[in-house]
């Protein structure tokens, strides 16, 4: 594996004003004018905030990009990207096994003939070169997929892109710059939701965009002030704050989640274990080279019945049974029910998401006490 050397300022030391060390919350929505027709460096907050500035730099600095656009939301960032760069003509190539939100977002907007969408199996180059002879105008991507974390080949994909004058994006969300930059790898450009691993904390909505290409930053960049779906100051704040322990985060929260799979592997109840490290993880040999680590997600089956599925589920306390994930905190999902309950059955089951599939959202508790944790609840079952 990799090692991470990557270094930033998290926005600290840089009040001339008052010599503050964690720097200002600029709330203000609006900027006087220097004189008639002279704006400012900021004028609508809207459009740009100094707040919003600084984690936006620290985003594209992490991620090796020209700029970062911060989102209200994840799905407001993925909308971004379609308002932007896709008109009723054009084709978008996304994976099959995609995040629930994401398909969702992506179908309704097909039906709605803004786009044609192609739901594919990324991990078959036959299944992407037939589609890219389609002429798509942009593939979206998502490695470590969600729940399944599946692993797809980014530099042979996003460069075959490139080569057909296809535009790539990869979704980042469940690794972070920590442990994976795609636009190294050959993509365009790079999505998170900010929600998760970068803030850190369950304590904010948002989502980015990071550039590779100055032209299109900007252009990305007029899109959201014309639609309004920039973040706030205060939030851009708290993200500024998580980033600076992202680090530290990532670190423990793998440590752990590799001392949790060992223990889930001896579960005879266990029929199968889905994480990136595994050997026969779909994807194992690329994310050997173009991670830096594993990450801290991790899905597993239980064979057993669905009334079983949920006493093991109400049996966690130190596991909390929600959404979203890339907290402190640990958490855990059953996909089909909450996370993926907006696409159909059919739909699910193609993607290999079945009823007895639990998702695991590792934070930085003690490893000891979430391995008691999950063991009372086996136990129970």
């Amino acid at each position: 594996m990799k090692k991470n050397t990557i270094v930033v300022h998290s926005g600290l030391n840089i009040d001339r004003q008052y010599g503050s060390v964690v720097h200002p919350i600029y709330l203000s929505t609006t900027y006087n004018f220097l004189e008639f027709n002279q704006p400012r460096l900021h004028d609508y907050s809207r459009r740009s905030n100094p707040t919003r500035d600084i984690a936006q730099n620290l985003l594209a600095e992490l991620e090796e990009g020209v700029g970062a656009i911060l989102t209200n939301s994840g799905m407001s960032a993925i909308y971004l990207l379609t308002t932007m760069f896709l008109s009723t003509q054009d084709l978008i190539i996304a994976p099959y096994d995609c995040y629930g939100g994401t398909y969702r977002l992506l179908k309704s907007l097909h039906d709605k003939k803004n786009f044609t969408v192609k739901f594919i199996d990324q991990n078959n180059m036959n299944q992407i070169k037939k589609s890219f002879n389609q002429k798509p105008k942009l593939i979206l991507i998502e490695s470590p997929s969600n729940p399944l974390l599946r692993v797809v080949n980014l530099s042979k994909i996003c460069n075959l892109a490139k080569s057909m004058n296809i535009i790539s994006v990869v979704d980042n969300t469940f690794l972070s710059p920590i442990l994976q930059n795609p636009l190294k790898l050959g993509a365009d450009l790079v999505l998170h939701s900010c929600t998760k691993y970068l803030n850190g904390h369950s304590d904010i909505v948002a989502g980015a965009i990071i550039a590779k290409d100055i032209e299109i930053f900007n252009e990305l960049s007029w899109w959201a002030n014309n639609i309004g779906v920039t973040n706030s100051a205060f939030d851009s704040y708290l993200l500024t704050r998580g980033l600076r322990t992202l680090s530290l985060r990532i670190d423990i929260a793998q440590t752990n989640t590799l001392k949790i799979i060992e223990y889930i592997k001896k579960k005879s109840i266990v029929k199968k274990i889905y994480h990136p490290s595994l050997s026969d993880n779909i994807g194992h040999k690329y994310a050997l080279i173009q991670q830096k680590g594993f990450g801290s997600m991790l899905s597993f089956e239980i064979n057993s019945s669905m009334k079983n599925i949920i006493i093991f589920l109400k049996s966690l306390t130190l596991f909390t049974l929600a959404e979203s994930l890339g907290g402190v905190e640990s958490l855990v999902a059953h996909p089909a029910t909450m996370t993926h309950a907006s696409i159909s059955k059919e739909v699910r089951i193609k993607s290999g998401i079945s009823n007895q599939l639990i998702r695991l959202s590792i934070g930085i508790e003690n490893y000891k006490d979430l391995i008691n944790d999950l063991e009372n609840a086996f136990k129970k079952i």
